[in-house]
């Protein structure tokens, strides 16, 4: 389950602890990150990355809660990295750049897929072997302890890192950093089966550096494959990057999702309820957002859109985008509205996809099984470009708000 959080050793940034996370309004503590869309094997396909995913989660959850927690003997789908959002970490001193994946989905930091790891006068090896299995692949290596600085003014001394002897499905990447709940870590550690790992959020907060254990996350929708449109606040929330109110709603306690930045939500196209009240995750390493398969079912037949074999996703004519409705998230008392627009893949990327230019695909797909089995949607980067998200874990919840990007129509 989400790990409690550890107490609080100092107030750097002159702070005090509200129920509310801290607002960083004249000085952000911030890490930018772009997203990349990953070409190198040719048109990607955001289906089978998502929901080999969604295997690569399920299993994970289920390792950690039946105690068989090497990744080594894991059988799970493997697919190369599809979209991400990659940040420029340094790691030593002097530091080396690494640019790796942000993913809320797993908590281990880890380099090496890409740029070789660079030892310096701050590295320590600990002689520990360490293994992460994640959908997108996986890596192998040594732990290292090391100085690791994100953006001006956040380091962290003493981090555990992953360095990979080994890796498969980065390319381009030179791994992630991991901003997942503690537990995520158990195991990993191949030798030290029942041991965490800090995350760079617990070291920042442990070591003062940050006032609380939340991470503030803001994209920005984009239509070209690298784009710098988004950023990272560690230790509190960027009020300029959200309109309206941050609303919060508590961790699920239903398992699997439980087990990962887990709510509650129900979900209705336009005023039809298509899944009803139950857990899923909030994901930034899914790029679409995805439906248990009866509630997917329910969608396409509501939209009238037809699957499209060449990309897997669902494509709309002109008429029948034209007369789509909001698709409607509701959390906690709070409904958020993604917008007919919200629901369509970029057209202008729409041939890194193999799709066509002219033609209009949906970003809302199916999460292979049906709901009732405790991780029922992902509400992927496709619903973080629109909504601000905020990743708590001194208080163990998630939050959202509404951005100048919620009702865009770039796509």
């Amino acid at each position: 389950m989400f790990p409690a959080a550890s107490l609080l050793t100092s107030l750097l940034l002159a702070l005090s602890i509200a129920a509310t996370p801290v607002e960083v309004r004249s000085s952000h503590v911030t890490l930018p990150f772009a997203k990349r869309i990953n070409t190198t094997g040719g048109a990607i396909n955001l289906v089978q990355h998502d929901q080999a995913r969604v295997t690569a989660l399920k299993d994970h959850a289920a390792a950690i809660q039946s105690g068989k927690l090497d990744r080594r003997t894991a059988s799970i789908p493997v697919t190369n990295e599809a979209v991400s959002y990659v940040a420029a970490v340094g790691v030593g001193s002097p530091a080396t750049t690494y640019n790796l994946i942000v993913d809320t989905g797993s908590s281990n930091t880890w380099v090496g897929a890409g740029t070789a790891y660079t030892a310096t006068s701050t590295s320590v090896n600990t002689g520990e072997p360490v293994a992460v299995s994640y959908g997108s692949g996986s890596f192998s290596g040594e732990e290292w302890l090391d100085t690791v600085t994100l953006g001006s003014g956040l380091t962290i001394t003493k981090q555990s890192i992953g360095v990979a002897s080994t890796s498969t499905g980065f390319s381009g990447v030179d791994g992630i950093v991991g901003i997942g709940p503690l537990d995520l870590t158990e195991g990993t550690l191949t030798k030290e089966q029942s041991t965490t790992i800090p995350t760079v959020t617990d070291s920042l907060y442990a070591q003062g550096t940050i006032a609380q254990a939340v991470v503030g996350v803001f994209f920005a929708p984009t239509t070209t494959e690298t784009s710098t449109n988004g950023e990272l606040t560690f230790g509190g929330v960027d009020a300029s990057k959200y309109t309206g109110t941050l609303t919060y709603t508590p961790l699920t306690t239903t398992y699997p999702a439980s087990y990962y930045w887990g709510i509650n939500e129900s979900i209705t196209y336009g005023s039809t309820t298509i899944l009803s009240e139950t857990a899923g995750i909030v994901d930034t390493g899914t790029t679409l957002i995805l439906l248990a398969s009866n509630a997917y079912s329910k969608y396409q037949s509501a939209t009238g859109a037809t699957l499209d074999k060449t990309t897997g996703l669902l494509r709309l004519t002109t008429t029948q985008y034209g007369q789509l409705q909001n698709l409607n998230f509701n959390i906690g008392s709070v409904t958020y509205a993604l917008t007919p627009n919200g629901q369509i893949w970029p057209r202008s990327l729409n041939t890194y996809i193999g799709g066509t230019s002219t033609s209009i695909y949906s970003i809302v797909n199916n999460l292979g099984t049906p709901s009732g089995e405790g991780l029922d949607f992902i509400n992927g980067q496709s619903f973080l470009e629109r909504f601000y998200s905020v990743f708590d874990t001194t208080n163990a919840r998630v939050g959202f708000a509404t951005t100048a990007y919620t009702t865009a129509t770039t796509n």
